[in-house]
């Protein structure tokens, strides 16, 4: 018997967030290192999958956009107000098959290791991969690899008044991918920083690229 192909995957930018600590300002229109952080975002998720053309989704609420990544659809949330995992949610259902998500204020995360999630993803009975990383959270939930499977616990959660993104992946099966594994791909410090702040621009700015694609 021939097997199945793999399901389609796409790549979701997640840009949530009020960005207060930005004035209000966009997050992922800011620039880091000549380019702005969302474009950077976008190159790494379309070296990840596996059709060249890179299938994207830009998950936002901003009535602008639909400026920001012309060609790339848009979707607003299908539950506003419930933050990142409301945006999971977005997602899942609006694409209808696994997705590689990335916050859209993550600058150095590289198709490499976007790519080992995929590919974790793909051949295992996962429901979710995630990478391990030195947060107090211990995994780093917006740079992940999610199928439909997580949808329901999602709305279930956020029913519940659990807006959490790690909180779901109690009720779904789970891979984390080891540190080891995600150091091969350059310092972790540096691969899930987030701009959530001007002096995290410049943080960024002076960090160099250690990271293997």
């Amino acid at each position: 018997m021939t097997p199945s192909p793999a399901p389609h995957c796409a790549g979701v930018i997640l840009a949530g967030g009020q960005a207060s600590r930005f004035g209000g300002r966009p997050k992922g229109l800011e620039v880091v290192q000549g380019q702005r952080v969302i474009d950077r975002v976008a190159t790494a998720l379309r070296d990840a999958l596996p059709d060249a053309s890179g299938e994207l989704l830009l998950v936002a609420n901003d009535p602008a956009a639909t400026r920001w990544l012309p060609g790339v659809p848009v979707a607003a949330d299908v539950r506003p107000g419930l933050g990142s995992l409301g945006g999971l949610l977005t997602a899942l259902t609006s694409v209808g098959g696994p997705v590689l998500v990335v916050a859209w204020d993550m600058p150095f995360v590289p198709g490499g290791l976007l790519r080992a999630l995929r590919m974790e993803g793909e051949s295992g009975p996962f429901d979710a991969v995630v990478p391990s990383s030195g947060s107090w959270r211990g995994v780093e939930p917006l740079c992940a690899y999610y199928t439909p499977a997580c949808a329901a616990p999602i709305a279930r959660r956020l029913d519940a008044g659990d807006c959490r993104m790690i909180g779901f992946l109690e009720d779904v099966r789970v891979h984390r991918l080891a540190p080891a594994a995600v150091r091969q791909f350059g310092d972790p410090a540096r691969i899930f920083l987030n701009i959530n702040e001007p002096a995290d621009l410049t943080t960024a700015e002076g960090l160099t690229d250690g990271t293997a694609g």
